[in-house]
């Protein structure tokens, strides 16, 4: 464990995690970007309900671990663009269900295969093995910092 008088940012396993996902992140949001003028939490609205079917927006949040205003405005701005639809809750009437349409659906199965790619090309010196205990590593980290 560091100490003040020698810390180093660098060094801080927190900062090089932020930093990486933010330039992975920002490689695959190339693609979902360019091609469909989404937004990172667009996206993630998106392929969380193609997984997952209808969701709410609290549970979309927790899922995706972003809070509820950008939910909210992400999901508002999918809703506009035709690619989710609203519907009521029959579980809560307090909330309202997030579900694709077609047109959703459709985007999704068009940028699965451009990030998976991505993907594949930021990883391609990871052997099995790394990319298996990377993973790993990341959930655990994930499960620690809840």
């Amino acid at each position: 464990m560091q100490n003040p008088a020698t810390f180093r940012l660098d060094d801080f396993l927190p900062y090089l995690l932020s930093v990486a996902a933010n330039a992975v992140s920002d490689a695959v949001s190339a693609t979902y970007s360019a091609s469909h003028q989404l937004k990172t939490p667009e996206w993630r609205l998106i392929a969380v309900t193609a997984q997952d079917g209808a969701l709410t927006p609290l549970a979309i949040g927790q899922r995706t671990r972003m809070d509820k205003v950008t939910v909210s405005r992400a999901a508002m701005a999918l809703v506009e663009r035709g690619f989710l639809r609203r519907s009521p809750n029959p579980d809560d009437q307090r909330s309202h269900l997030l579900s694709l349409t077609p047109a959703g659906r459709e985007v999704y199965e068009h940028v699965v295969p451009r990030a998976l790619a991505i993907e594949a090309e930021i990883f391609a010196d990871y052997s099995d093995e790394e990319r298996r205990v990377l993973a790993e590593l990341l959930k655990k980290a994930q499960q620690a910092a809840r």
